[in-house]
């Protein structure tokens, strides 16, 4: 009995037009939970009511603390702080430790956790021997993804989910590895000789030594250079329930380790439609190849030839914040290495589409792969590298929703139901009857 005072808990009700029958199902953070409608049968043998959503557009697989979307309104938050402060003030490194930990490190707190990441860089001499195992122009994203699913073999231990100290080595090796693998991936592909970790480099300055270092005898990285690609490890941080974090999730609920889950993330980021979209954008400004080509190229779009590639996002029904970060960025970026011709292009294209209200009607707003392609490559990364880029920056992301996941009561092994539509029984025919 409902006590004085005491708020009624919000329901839906539910009439079955089959049977008549009403249905009164709890709502909880505007939320009802799919097994509720198993109850609604037609006949007591039924199985009960599904709902069916391909793409999960509609269906929320977990609770979640750590990211915070509201697409409409073009915000984007981790623990709660907006990605805007959060690029400004922090380091990477502090905004992995604010996913995984849940708070921002003290100054003690992040020189530990730096500590440790920085002295798990290096990784095993058998991986170079891995890595010389590919073809010399093997994708380096490919190379990426079965380089952090070998590691599981390198440290078995990781099997060991509830452990929390191993856990955390886990952590501090994922974090630490994944920027040596991207860059032995990459000089690989070049046929130039592996650089080991300058650990007294900051993380991205340690990323572009791994990288770009040749004959010298000590790396400088460029400041500005070092604090965009920080900046864009941040801002590539987390994403809530994308493509590659649902594949962690989803592998990492049958409770095998964490670099097999990554592994898993990392091949679902390979994918063109997720880690390739600001490739995409750089072939879509290659094709238009000049401003005067614009207006054409619209008039082409609006008529279902083609796309506008950078623009709309499953989310964002607004500006994505994370492009306006961008854009500023890339100011600075091309002050050190030149204007790239390209952007002209991309600042028109966005100017023309903005003002055009077939694109405003479709809230289809520049999102983060728009200008963050162009700044890759005005940094010298060739264009297989940018899902690379994209992983290192996600890994953070992806440990905090993975261990999120584990220590969830909720989660059970993922195991989504289908609607079969295939054929009732019926017997197998001889060899002679087939035909």
């Amino acid at each position: 009995m409902q006590s004085q005072g005491e708020a009624k808990k919000p329901t839906l009700t539910i009439t079955d037009n089959r049977t008549g029958k009403s249905y009164e199902v709890p709502i909880e953070n505007e939320t009802i939970k799919a097994t509720d409608l198993r109850q609604i049968k037609e006949h007591a043998e039924d199985f009960g009511i599904m709902t069916y959503d391909p793409a999960f557009m509609n269906t929320a697989s977990c609770k979640s603390t750590i990211t915070y979307i509201d697409g409409d309104k073009g915000i984007l938050r981790y623990r709660g702080y907006p990605i805007e402060q959060l690029a400004e003030r922090c380091s990477y490194l502090e905004v992995a430790y604010l996913l995984i930990h849940g708070e921002l490190p003290t100054k003690a707190q992040l020189a530990d956790w730096s500590t440790n990441i920085t002295a798990h860089t290096f990784v095993h001499e058998n991986i170079k021997k891995l890595m010389d195992g590919f073809h010399h122009d093997a994708h380096p994203m490919g190379m990426l993804v079965s380089t952090i699913g070998a590691l599981s073999t390198f440290y078995p231990s990781a099997k060991h989910i509830a452990d929390k100290a191993e856990r955390q080595r886990t952590f501090y090796r994922l974090i630490g590895k994944t920027p040596t693998a991207a860059a032995y991936a990459y000089r690989h592909s070049m046929g130039f000789p592996y650089v080991h970790p300058d650990n007294d480099l900051s993380y991205a300055g340690n990323f572009l030594s791994m990288m770009f270092r040749m004959a010298e005898p000590k790396y400088h990285p460029h400041p500005v250079l070092e604090k965009a690609l920080d900046v864009l490890f941040i801002l590539h941080a987390d994403h809530e329930q994308n493509c590659s974090t649902s594949a962690m999730r989803s592998v990492g609920s049958s409770q095998v380790d964490p670099y097999s889950a990554a592994a898993a993330a990392s091949a679902a980021l390979y994918g063109p439609l997720h880690g390739g979209a600001n490739e995409a954008v750089l072939r879509m400004l290659d094709e238009i190849g000049t401003k005067d080509a614009i207006p054409a190229f619209i008039k082409a779009v609006k008529e279902g030839h083609g796309r506008l590639m950078g623009f709309g996002h499953r989310v964002y029904k607004n500006y994505d914040p994370r492009a306006n970060i961008i854009k500023r960025l890339a100011d600075q970026v091309f002050e050190v290495t030149g204007r790239n011709p390209k952007l002209d292009i991309a600042l028109e294209l966005e100017r023309i589409a903005l003002q055009d209200e077939y694109f405003i009607k479709r809230k289809l707003y520049p999102n983060v792969d728009f200008y963050s392609g162009l700044i890759y490559q005005a940094m010298k990364f060739p264009v297989d590298m940018f899902p690379v880029l994209f992983a290192i920056g996600r890994m953070s992301g992806w440990l905090a929703q993975w261990a999120e996941m584990v220590d969830d009561a909720d989660q059970k092994i993922a195991r989504p139901r289908q609607i079969y539509l295939g054929h009732d029984k019926r017997d197998v025919p001889s060899a002679a009857q087939r035909g």
